[in-house]
């Protein structure tokens, strides 16, 4: 689905979009702990049958890693950084088009940015000219 989103439509989307990020983390973090499984097995001389189950796990965690990323990015909102919590939510201004910004630990959006600027190019939503309803 392609939404254009106004502050108010991604505020009203954010707690959903929050839960989702979460997921996203948690689900990171789980293929990283497996990741770190997989290779101990490895250096530890183990043997195939414990390798294929801890890769098999890892399989199964990576598949639900990018399904998440999919559902999340299905709604429009596009994640710049997983690391960083950095999402945005596609919107115009005027008649550019232009991101609405949100960085995990922030509590609504409250900034946006140009196409070809990133985080550090941030703005202030007040008086942006970002087309409301």
């Amino acid at each position: 689905m392609f939404t254009i989103y106004t502050p108010q439509t991604a505020n009203k989307a954010l707690p959903e979009v929050k839960r989702m990020f979460a997921a996203i983390v948690a689900q990171k973090n789980r293929v990283m702990v497996l990741q770190s499984e997989l290779q101990a097995i490895v250096e530890s001389g183990g043997d195939f049958e414990r390798f294929m189950k801890k890769k098999q796990e890892l399989n199964t965690a990576v598949t639900g890693l990018y399904k998440a990323i999919e559902a999340l990015e299905a709604m429009g909102v596009m994640i710049k950084s997983v690391d960083e919590g950095l999402l945005d939510f596609p919107s115009k201004r005027f008649d550019e088009e232009v991101w609405l910004c949100w960085k995990a630990g922030e509590d609504e959006i409250k900034f946006w940015h140009g196409r070809d600027e990133g985080f550090m190019g941030r703005k202030p939503l007040e008086s942006t000219g970002i087309i409301e309803p």
